[in-house]
């Protein structure tokens, strides 16, 4: 991988892509622009990228679209949605899609440069660990439900099950804690490394997680809701 992490910004608005652009170069980080997703699925074609950033409304190809089109090329990298406070359906729908984090309009360089470096950490230890080859395997086990470490691999009664990066740490966390119960927030601060934002992330990324290993998603063997207080994998 690249010394310097790469990022595309893909919004309609060239004031606010070349805003970012900059915020983004003054960090360090080497930037690609697109206007509409399918310019920025074109980037993704022929360019090696560690993240995005999509805005949600875009003439031509819509953010959520080029989401659902990027996820489906088998790119993995983390994508941070941008929304107005009046595109609330797309912002969750961009959630199921498999975005990993959303910021909304209008929105401080700080807040956005935060949430960047928050995912490039974890993408990075995410592709170490992928990348790893040392023969160690660390290996958890609920029932069908087997999780493991090296390779970050996910399967349910020995059937592969294709998670995101921020999916596999949520089943990760739990996984090794079972019977133990961890809040939104607390699961957000794990994962994150910040003080909680955004915990309704945390919900949908749960959902999208159980109609993956899930028989039935609404009635969970594994990943549990317990109302009011948060989620669990039990002991089986």
């Amino acid at each position: 991988m690249e010394s310097r992490y790469r990022i595309l910004v893909v919004e309609d608005d060239r004031e606010i892509r070349e805003g970012i652009e900059i915020y983004l170069r003054n960090q360090g980080y080497e930037v690609l622009q697109a206007s509409n997703g399918e310019e920025g699925l074109e980037v993704i074609e022929r360019e090696e990228l560690h993240l995005a950033i999509v805005d949600v409304m875009m003439p031509v190809m819509d953010g959520v679209t080029m989401l659902m089109k990027l996820r489906a090329m088998g790119r993995e990298f983390p994508v941070i949605i941008l929304s107005a406070k009046s595109e609330e359906v797309d912002k969750i729908m961009g959630l199921n899609m498999g975005a990993d984090d959303y910021v909304t309009k209008p929105f401080t360089p700080l807040e956005l440069l935060a949430r960047v470096n928050s995912h490039l950490r974890r993408y990075s230890k995410y592709l170490s660990a992928v990348n790893s080859e040392d023969g160690r395997e660390h290996v958890y086990q609920i029932g069908g439900l087997e999780l493991n470490e090296d390779t970050v691999e996910v399967s349910v009664d020995g059937e592969p099950v294709k998670l995101t990066p921020m999916e596999f740490k949520i089943v990760q966390l739990l996984i090794k804690n079972p019977g133990r119960v961890f809040s939104a927030d607390e699961i957000y601060e794990r994962i994150w490394n910040e003080k909680a934002v955004n915990t309704d992330t945390i919900m949908v990324h749960v959902r999208n997680i159980r109609e993956k290993i899930e028989l039935d998603p609404k009635n969970p063997k594994y990943l549990k809701v317990v109302w009011g207080v948060g989620y669990k994998i039990d002991r089986q």
